[in-house]
């Protein structure tokens, strides 16, 4: 089976760029774009990312906020952020 990727699926990295800088550029978590990727390191120059298909909006999590009260549920928290790690500071998509 082949898998047919849109030009806005896939980002080809440019020199210099971090993760953190990349997740930025599109508004998602760098801990989303990382395990999307399967990276365990930085990204290299010429290296193609997957971008999430679904997208939202970009938040820092504050003290007292909880998965559910930002996204629903814990599993559509976990959906959308591919991690389970939640606390202040953090930055997620609802």
């Amino acid at each position: 089976m082949k898998l047919l990727l849109s030009p806005q699926t896939r980002y080809r990295v440019k020199k210099g760029q971090t993760l953190a800088a990349i997740a930025e550029a599109f508004r998602l978590p760098p801990r989303a774009l990382a395990a999307l990727n399967c990276l365990k390191e930085e990204p290299e120059e010429g290296e193609i990312l997957f971008l999430p298909e679904e997208t939202g909006n970009l938040y820092t999590v504050r003290g007292g906020e909880s998965k559910t009260l930002l996204c629903g549920s814990r599993e559509k928290f976990r959906e959308k952020n591919h991690t389970d790690c939640f606390y202040p500071g953090q930055r997620i998509l609802l």
